[in-house]
């Protein structure tokens, strides 16, 4: 073997490495940034023909990863396993390509931005396109890194998936040998000081106080799937999730989110939970099949009927017997919403409460257990986007209650058991950019993209003409 292949080989398998471990159910935060780096180094001295299949092999690693939950835990056909781990290197294939491409074309800082940019339109396009919303996006790798996190308040998870790709990018150029390096040094250290930047900026938001705060209890009790109210199984199910809002009120809470579908009901007015709402002066938020359409229902201490609101965004297959919704529901005398499950995978969510002024998402939900960080933390995205806090209660998944900078204020993780927490929620009054802007900044890479291709064109046209 000689030792260029060697070289390859090894760069290809870190980078796959990478990849694997740093997107998916549990990613490692780090190992994002890093992923490309290897291949990068390698590309410009690579045939065209070696780096691209290098980088298809290394980035349908970030796609492998799913296969066992996307086949077996969800049961999807093997042949949609093959297209997201196709998709996927597909995808660093073309941004490799690019980078290498601008590189010898003397344009290096072009290729740092395009190789980011385009991170950025892709995903952005199958955010548009896939029934699945955002899921997939390298910004959820970064749900723990809290400064980077707040980047999602001014642009998006855009502007997060930007940052990442920019920065194995940057380095690259400063790295790699060749001609101009004082003027690759700077255009990395003009990227790399707009990192900076983002991260001075998240550090600042984490530090601006709350203005109020939600004492808020979830509960998760698994048991039969959806029972009917109608029969007995229905009827322990329900007595089962009273006793819990008693014990959740008795610690103080005063607003309850409880799982989607946790029961199916004939009438939205569940008469227990409009008695156990009107005695312990709380509001339950409860999942419920009922009226064609999957449902959020919040019932209120001072009224007999709850507020409803129907999903919107329903898992094609597994819930074609229920009616999408089409309104949004904010409960009275309050700045609180109500969404289910799915629904916060899209950014229509997000945008449509930081119209209504929300500053708290009741989000009853249901996962398929090993999903159960990222369903959540994609949730939590919404709420850091938009500028909202988010309760959401997920059966067969977390419990999780995070504030609108994407702090978690309590979580429990237990997939196959009853589980149920009581934590207070700081409110904060924001109206965040991305709030205001909505995608701009995915406009904005879209821009950079093109303006990057421009620019080797008219190089290639000066030269074809000289």
């Amino acid at each position: 073997m000689s030792a260029q292949r060697a070289v390859t080989l090894a760069a290809t398998a870190l980078s796959g490495a990478a990849w694997w471990f740093g997107t998916g159910l549990e990613p490692i935060a780090w190992l994002t940034w890093l992923a490309p780096l290897p291949l990068l180094l390698l590309a410009p001295r690579l045939r065209w023909g070696t780096a691209a299949l290098a980088a298809f092999a290394a980035g349908a690693c970030a796609g492998l990863n799913q296969w066992d939950y996307a086949t077996r835990v969800i049961g999807l056909p093997a042949g949609v396993g093959l297209m997201v781990t196709a998709g996927a290197g597909l995808a660093f294939s073309l941004r490799l390509m690019l980078f290498r491409r601008l590189w010898l074309a003397g344009r290096p800082a072009s290729a740092m931005l395009a190789f980011a940019a385009l991170a950025v339109v892709l995903e952005y396009a199958n955010a548009r396109l896939s029934p699945h919303g955002t899921f997939g996006s390298l910004a959820y790798s970064q749900m723990e890194v809290l400064p980077i996190l707040q980047l999602a308040s001014l642009g998006g998870l855009w502007a997060i998936t930007f940052v990442v790709q920019l920065a194995p990018a940057a380095l690259a150029l400063a790295v790699l040998p060749g001609e101009d390096r004082r003027r690759r040094v700077t255009a990395a250290a003009c990227a790399l000081a707009l990192m900076a930047a983002g991260c001075g900026y998240g550090l600042l938001r984490l530090q601006q106080p709350a203005s109020g705060s939600a004492r808020i209890g979830l509960a998760s009790l698994p048991g039969p799937t959806r029972p009917n109210l109608q029969t007995s199984e229905g009827q322990v199910q329900l007595q089962r999730y009273l006793r819990v809002i008693d014990t959740l009120a008795a610690q103080g809470a005063r607003t309850i989110v409880l799982p989607e579908t946790i029961v199916t009901a004939g009438d939205a007015a569940i008469p227990e939970l409009v008695a156990s709402a009107a005695r312990l002066g709380v509001t339950i938020a409860a999942g419920v099949a009922t009226g064609g359409g999957n449902r959020a229902l919040a019932y209120t201490p001072a009224a007999v009927a709850p507020v409803g609101y129907a999903k919107h965004h329903l898992i094609p297959g597994l819930e074609d017997q229920y009616r999408p919704g089409t309104a949004y529901a904010m409960l009275p005398a309050t700045r609180s919403g109500l969404a289910v499950c799915k629904d916060m995978d899209f950014h229509d969510t997000g945008a449509a409460y930081a119209a209504l002024h929300a500053n708290l998402l009741l989000v009853p939900a249901w996962d398929f257990g090993v999903d159960g960080w990222l369903h959540g933390r994609m949730a939590v995205m919404r709420g850091v986007e938009s500028g909202f806090a988010v309760a959401r209660a997920a059966l067969r998944g977390n419990l999780t209650l995070s504030d609108d900078r994407g702090r978690i204020v309590a979580d429990t993780d237990d997939a196959r058991g009853d589980a149920q927490l009581v934590a207070s929620v700081p409110l904060h009054q924001s109206r965040t950019l991305y709030a205001r802007w909505g995608d701009w900044f995915a406009w904005l890479a879209l821009l950079m993209l093109a303006a990057s291709l421009l620019g080797w064109w008219m190089q290639l046209r000066r030269r074809s003409t000289s």
